[in-house]
């Protein structure tokens, strides 16, 4: 589906017309330059690339100028394809806003999750912990317990819920609905949390009724 790209810049809370309070974020929603538009005779699939956000020539490699210089735009610091616009209707160079959408229409939004680092499995896993603080445990409250077989297989199997980085995926959080637009300041306000930090990343796509 067609879609914009954007920046996370926080989240807040605002009343409904029924007064009740409704948590929603805030996301700074394009404007995004069109790039390069893809086809079924010259790629295999009909796409449009859109460009968010500029970027300083210094700290572009030579193949991506080289495609920014070709397409007469400045160097753009996220890019990504997007399906479903109207092939014929757009050209490189031409720009897409935040009036792509309509308040009340459903919206897919995908980020990069929070990273916390190397957690342990209660983190990570919402572990209860093994046994009780009462029952003579010194330094065992914490830990992930049996994780395996004495003799057979004699491995770990794949998947198994244990210790690790934590965070830092992609992440898609589906059927958020668009609360208010705001065009003059390119704002888009949907219900509820998107992954990410402040001033992170993100994809929102429409969704189909």
């Amino acid at each position: 589906m067609p879609g914009i790209l954007g920046k996370k810049l926080g989240m807040t809370s605002i009343f409904d017309d029924n007064g009740k309070l409704i948590p929603c974020t805030v996301i700074e929603a394009g404007p995004c330059t069109v790039l390069q538009k893809r086809s079924k005779d010259s790629d295999g699939y009909d796409a449009v690339q859109l460009g968010f956000g500029e970027k300083s020539e210094k700290n572009v490699n030579k193949p991506d100028m080289g495609q920014f210089s070709k397409y007469n735009v400045k160097p753009m610091r996220f890019v990504r394809e997007f399906k479903g616009f109207d092939h014929d209707a757009l050209n490189s160079g031409d720009t897409v806003t935040v009036d792509l959408f309509q308040v009340g229409e459903r919206v897919t939004v995908t980020g990069t999750s929070k990273g916390k680092g190397f957690q342990g499995v209660m983190k990570r896993h919402g572990f209860g912990g093994v046994g009780g603080a009462t029952h003579g445990q010194h330094n065992r409250l914490r830990a992930p317990g049996s994780i395996g077989q004495s003799s057979y297989p004699s491995r770990v199997f794949r998947g198994m819920r244990m210790a690790g980085r934590t965070g830092g995926e992609r992440v898609t959080y589906k059927n958020l609905t668009v609360l208010r637009i705001i065009p003059e300041s390119n704002i888009l306000i949907v219900k509820g949390a998107v992954p990410g930090n402040r001033k992170g990343l993100l994809e929102i796509h429409k969704q189909a009724k």
